[in-house]
């Protein structure tokens, strides 16, 4: 597979700048660290959360765990991890577990965690098990430049 066309659309309208990293086929953001040799806190991993107004996907370091009683609070919202059958749904265009942070290509409401604005490049799913998207920081947090940022992860 390659990246996945939402994807390659939003970044392409966004005229943003990145690269396609190669690893074999992994199953954990842990594993595709170990695997495409980067440190797991470079990876940004996005968690798909819902209630009864919609999703919201939160983007976190990947060696970090979701805030979701914080997140709940903060928004007012009682939500809920989505399952693996709606994960699929709303990211029909990617294998199933390679979801990408890329919120507002996909048009859902997107929770930035604000240690991943401090770094300087920044890898993600490319919507499959075998590549990541690679980027500056910056171009990263233009990308999402409409995410509610916060603390969602520790």
């Amino acid at each position: 597979m390659t990246l996945a066309t939402t994807q390659e659309q939003y970044l392409a309208k966004q005229n943003a700048e990145y690269d396609l990293l190669q690893h074999h086929h992994t199953g954990s953001s842990h594993q595709t660290a170990e695997a495409a040799h980067i440190p797991e806190d470079l990876i940004a991993k996005a968690v798909l959360v819902q209630d009864t107004a919609g999703y919201m996907l939160v983007v976190i370091p990947a060696n970090s765990r979701l805030r979701l009683d914080d997140i709940c609070h903060e928004f007012n919202r009682s939500l809920d991890l989505a399952t693996e059958e709606e994960i699929s749904e709303v990211f029909e265009d990617c294998e199933p577990g390679a979801v990408p942070p890329l919120g507002p290509a996909y048009g859902i409401e997107t929770l930035l965690d604000e240690s991943l604005t401090l770094l300087d490049e920044v890898y993600f799913e490319a919507g499959d098990h075998k590549q990541l998207v690679h980027l500056r920081g910056e171009e990263f947090q233009d990308l999402l430049r409409d995410a509610h940022r916060g603390y969602y992860s520790h």
